[in-house]
């Protein structure tokens, strides 16, 4: 049996403008394993020279292909003897000829179109649905969702991907309207998304593809649900650390994380980084002594990321991150795409997500940085930090992402002598302490430790943060803010005012007390 006619997906406007947009749409359709089923792009470009004119070319392809794609820029192009371009004659064409039209429109400042092209743009939005990209992820995540929509509509897909798919019992009421408020303002700062973070939620998630009808995808309620394993219960990631080199009980520390996806790879990160090696520098070069890590902070949260980001979400295992006295493991439910095995992954490969209305929010705030490089990232921060490349295999239905840890150094007699020393001072200052210390140092979490010695001078919520290479504001605040308040450590500095935009946290003498103390127990004087 001949597989299907695929359809043909006409890309419009030959200007230099967009050049790498039409290149990148091209490059994306066909590494798609969905896309590339049903589709086949044309480009003018690719075309071979010949003695035809460039316009009876153009116009005859509009006239065959199934789906005219416009993509819209800043620039009107050549314009002929009627002072019309090419790309407007496309859309005219199209537009008779009653072809399917999807029109993409870069930037969000109207005013500095070509007064032809904003023309255009207004013909164009009288008759069809125009969706706004910025970048080029945003320029895919929106082609994704049009052909997606495209498929349902005529019948070549029978159900949607799940991502994109409504996801049964979720309503508008569901979900939290400052996380994607908050998201939005990320967004913004981070990619220069075009939504301002005052947008409607039903708003925004309509621009992101998040909607399936007037019902939240699967995808807006792992961005942005108050419980989103209420819907989705192995929505989770387990993270479990062994002091040896096998999975064996009791195990020393086990923890279930639940909530959005960015608190899911914060807190699986934390996790990790706590349990780590790290050294500390001296405070030579500025105020702030630099920390280095055993394992590359960036590299653990590149691997946990891709985790989460593209795991089979219809799978009922969850993500696991096991932390070996020798090494890092990262489970991943689901397989590789076939034309991605793991040995592609060592080098330039393409980026085929397997949820990319998941992803593409991630790559907004910049948990992903660039499509289709993250594994190479890793193996170049592994290499910079003196460890092997990662390695990356498929078993039991899982991807596993294997990382070494630095062997242990074992310790010279001095050293192990420096240590009882050590332990025993502790446990004398220990006996003198005050009451004030002993409550203290109780109370005190790895987050929360890590967070005072940043309050020596008053900060603010996002200076903490980005000192912290934490991103998500959520975790941020229950994890460290709030402890660090409750228990008296930190203060505000404008306390009749917490939600003050000038609002600063600073260490209080309690927390002076118990970080003295601690200092000293490390041998830090």
């Amino acid at each position: 049996m001949s597989s299907p006619r695929r359809a043909l997906i006409f890309v419009s406007s030959v200007q230099k403008e967009l050049a790498v947009e039409r290149r990148a749409v091209k490059d994306y359709v066909e590494g798609d394993a969905l896309l590339r089923q049903f589709f086949e792009v044309f480009l003018f470009e690719d075309l071979p020279a010949s003695g035809r004119r460039a316009d009876h070319v153009y116009l005859t392809e509009v006239r065959r292909c199934d789906i005219y794609l416009g993509l819209f820029g800043n620039e009107y192009g050549f314009e002929d003897a009627q002072g019309v371009s090419p790309t407007e004659r496309e859309f005219d064409a199209a537009t008779t000829d009653g072809r399917e039209r999807i029109v993409l429109l870069k930037g969000t400042d109207d005013g500095v179109r070509h007064a032809k092209m904003r023309a255009l743009v207004r013909k164009a939005g009288e008759q069809v649905i125009r969706r706004r990209f910025g970048s080029t992820a945003e320029l895919t995540g929106a082609l994704y969702a049009s052909l997606v929509e495209y498929l349902g509509r005529t019948g070549g897909l029978r159900t949607r991907p799940f991502d994109a798919a409504a996801c049964p019992g979720a309503t508008m009421e569901d979900l939290g309207l400052d996380r994607i408020g908050s998201f939005l303002a990320r967004a913004r700062n981070a990619r220069g998304f075009a939504l301002d973070p005052a947008t409607p939620a039903r708003d925004a998630l309509a621009h992101l593809n998040l909607l399936d009808g007037d019902t939240p995808s699967h995808a807006a309620m792992l961005l942005f649900a108050r419980d989103p394993q209420r819907f989705l219960p192995t929505a989770i990631v387990k993270c479990l650390h062994f002091h040896g080199t096998e999975i064996s009980k009791p195990i020393p520390s086990y923890q279930v994380y639940r909530g959005t996806v960015f608190e899911l790879v914060d807190q699986a990160v934390d996790f990790v980084m706590s349990k780590v090696a790290r050294s500390v520098g001296t405070r030579a070069a500025s105020n702030d002594a630099p920390v280095v890590y055993e394992l590359p902070r960036d590299a653990v949260t590149e691997a946990i990321v891709n985790a989460v980001a593209h795991r089979d979400y219809a799978s009922n295992a969850s993500v696991q991150v096991m932390l070996f006295a020798d090494r890092l493991e990262v489970w991943n439910p689901g397989a590789l795409p076939p034309s991605l095995p793991p040995d592609a992954l060592q080098r330039p490969h393409p980026s085929i997500p397997r949820n990319p209305l998941l992803a593409e929010p991630l790559f907004l705030t910049r948990y992903i940085e660039r499509a289709g490089t993250g594994t190479l990232d890793m193996i170049k921060l592994a290499r910079a930090a003196g460890l092997p490349a990662p390695e990356i295999r498929q078993d039991m239905g899982q991807v596993i992402l294997i990382q070494k840890r630095p062997a242990p150094v074992k310790p010279s007699t001095t050293e192990v002598t420096t240590e009882v020393t050590t332990e025993v001072t502790t446990e004398v200052t220990t006996e003198v302490t005050t009451e004030v210390t002993t409550e203290v140092t109780t109370e005190v979490t790895t987050e929360v430790g890590k967070l005072l010695p940043l309050c020596a001078t008053p900060q603010s919520r996002q200076e903490l943060q980005a000192r912290l290479g934490l991103k998500n504001d959520e975790h941020f605040r229950k994890a460290y803010v709030q402890p660090a308040l409750s228990a008296g450590l930190i203060e505000m500095t404008i306390p009749d005012k917490p939600n003050s935009r000038m609002q600063k946290y600073r260490i209080t003498n309690k927390g002076a007390a118990w970080l003295a103390t601690h200092r000293k127990s490390e041998g830090g004087g």
